[in-house]
């Protein structure tokens, strides 16, 4: 057996056509290759973003994407690996081609250098703790969208030259939180690049709240009118101002849809918006494996207020 890295362009062609039906989301698969092949070509996608495989006799066998980040402690910045899109072939499976692929590179991860390993599970998270993962809370939220209240706001579509502006809204919140993934320009790219691709039964939009010339406010989502849903992806804000402009700003990207859901909120950002209906997530269960030693010292840390806390800790807009 040999961990490979595998070229977008095989990737594209040996390994979306069998993953379309559990990941494209009704998008074609024509739509499925562009978009990730969108990510691949970016900024990001070049220098933060690898496919990675197992080949037994030269050939593949189970495969995963592999995300480059820093997750943010305090002062201190930990590098982390995400893990994404572990598949194998329907025929392939029951061999252990998986659990050998992932042991394999948290070893390599270890031994480069990275301080923690972090995926979703869409599976049963018992697999993962098998390869010393930690499951992580992860819950969801819903509310009634006409329960939000009306206020008169200065709302605008985002643009892309909002997104300085954006930034430094989500900064103003995220400093307030002990552990968080860290956005550096080039994640925020990333971001942009994906608020480029479509959902194949919605839209994303995302609103602002000005005062004057300053954004005080913003909200990213998906409008899914199947669903008759707006699907909260995150939100940010600055003072007070825009504290109490965020609940009316969600209700308005939600526009006539009925619903609002999507991740619970990390701690900070939870009063900013009523409680809702709070429920275990089934899939996209965040996950987390402790490579080195300061990632050990910083669970002994944070690791109890973390798994005693209901809301995530990163938004959903950090999936991979």
């Amino acid at each position: 057996m040999q961990l490979t890295t595998i070229a977008p362009a095989d990737y594209a062609r040996d390994v979306l056509p069998l993953t379309g039906a559990l990941w494209a989301d009704g998008r074609s698969l024509e739509r499925y290759i562009e978009d990730f092949s969108t990510i691949a070509a970016s900024a990001f996608g070049k220098r933060r973003f690898r496919t990675i495989g197992l080949r037994v006799d030269g050939s593949i066998v189970v495969s995963c994407k592999r995300y480059e980040r820093e997750i943010r402690c305090g002062e201190r910045a930990l590098r982390a690996a995400g893990i994404g899109a572990v598949f194998t072939p329907p025929e392939l499976r029951g061999r252990g081609y998986a659990s050998a692929m992932i042991g394999a590179l948290l070893d390599r991860e270890r031994a480069g250098g990275t301080d923690v390993a972090y995926l979703f599970s869409d599976i049963h998270p018992v697999f993962y703790e098998r390869l010393g993962f930690i499951t992580l809370p992860s819950r969801t939220i819903s509310l009634r969208a006409d329960a939000l209240p009306h206020a008169r706001l200065d709302i605008a579509a985002v643009t892309d030259r909002d997104w300085t502006a954006i930034r430094r809204c989500f900064d103003a919140l995220d400093r307030r939180r002990p552990l968080a993934f860290k956005r550096t320009p080039l994640i925020w790219d990333w971001l942009r690049t994906l608020g480029r691709t479509q959902p194949a039964d919605g839209q994303r939009i995302g609103r602002i709240v000005r005062r004057g010339r300053t954004v005080t406010a913003y909200v990213l989502g998906r409008r899914v009118p199947r669903l008759d849903s707006f699907a909260l992806d995150e939100f940010g804000y600055t003072a007070d101002a825009g504290f109490d402009a965020v609940a009316p700003l969600i209700r308005s990207a939600a526009g006539d849809l009925r619903k609002v859901n999507g991740w619970l909120p990390p701690d900070v950002a939870r009063p900013a918006i009523p409680r809702g209906a709070v429920k275990k997530r089934k899939n996209s269960i965040m996950m987390i494996a402790l490579l080195s030693q300061p990632a050990r010292a910083a669970w002994r840390l944070h690791g109890a207020a973390i798994l005693a806390d209901d809301a995530d800790r990163c938004w959903s807009t950090d999936h991979i």
